[in-house]
């Protein structure tokens, strides 16, 4: 991590440090800011895209900035770029705020949208796949994920293979195994070719790559601290199985089968000597 991982985290922590401005309410935000590929209504009736401190971005730059602070704690290092991160940090606008539906604005304000079930969901990252939402440590945003997501679908959302799977994932994460489950079959009946690419002129392997990952964390969570989320979205069509070799957070290696929906047997390997702190 030390020689690897560490430079390349912190020259991404430079690139945002200086690319961050001052608001007129004294926070730091991105600018100039998007949210991939949407647009919005400005106060002049006009389609946008740029504006000032997207949700996205703001989610991001936290989550690097986390990132970054708890790598040097880790190493026990500690430098004038730590104190200002560490200070920007606390100086950032919140990624994470409800519109007055309790939805999970993707801009800067409440603004209309003129595509109400945009493909991208990119002011989800901080649940998904960032950790920053969950149902035990902040259940009000955990249920605004929930109502962003249905205003999507309700609206036409997820079309593409790779859109379709990031709602298995963030189903997942939602810990809705029947839903993930829907999006599964949707995606493997209208999201691929014949020979199994992402649909996706040409083809995009993201969704590939998504699908297995959403598969992923239906087995297996390990996003929260100090917590292993054993088939944590478990569809009733998988009633009986086994996972082998499947890799946790903090070094931890899984081998685990379940019959009729419950988990029968679990043997947890630590590469690092370590004791994980909760299975569930």
């Amino acid at each position: 991590m030390e020689k690897r991982a560490v430079p390349a985290i912190e020259q991404v922590v430079l690139f945002y440090s200086d690319w961050l401005i001052i608001d007129l309410d004294g926070k730091l935000i991105s600018a100039p800011s998007t949210s991939p590929e949407n647009q919005f209504i400005n106060e002049k009736g006009q389609k946008a895209a740029s504006t000032l401190g997207a949700a996205g971005d703001q989610q991001m730059i936290a989550d690097i900035f986390e990132i970054y602070l708890k790598s040097n704690e880790i190493l026990s290092k500690r430098s004038e770029l730590t104190d200002k991160i560490q200070s920007q940090l606390g100086q950032l606008r919140p990624g994470i705020r409800l519109g007055l539906d309790g939805r999970i604005l993707e801009w800067d304000r409440e603004f209309e949208e003129p595509e109400k079930g945009h493909r991208h969901m990119s002011h989800l990252y901080a649940f998904h796949p960032g950790a920053s939402i969950n149902n035990r440590e902040n259940p009000e945003y955990f249920e605004a994920v929930k109502k962003t997501l249905d205003f999507r679908l309700a609206n036409g959302g997820a079309g593409t293979g790779w859109s379709r799977a990031w709602l298995i994932n963030f189903s997942a994460r939602l810990l809705d195994g029947e839903m993930a489950y829907e999006h599964i079959q949707k995606l493997l009946s209208t999201g691929l070719y014949n020979n199994l690419f992402d649909a996706h002129p040409p083809f995009q392997i993201d969704g590939n790559f998504g699908y297995t990952a959403g598969v992923a964390e239906m087995l297996l969570q390990s996003h929260e601290d100090g917590v292993i989320s054993v088939l944590p979205a478990l569809p009733k069509a998988w009633q009986s199985g086994a996972v082998k070799g499947i890799k946790a957070r903090g070094g931890f290696t899984l081998d685990f089968t379940w019959e009729r929906g419950e988990v029968k047997t679990v043997r947890l390997h630590s590469a690092q000597g370590k004791k994980s702190d909760f299975i569930r």
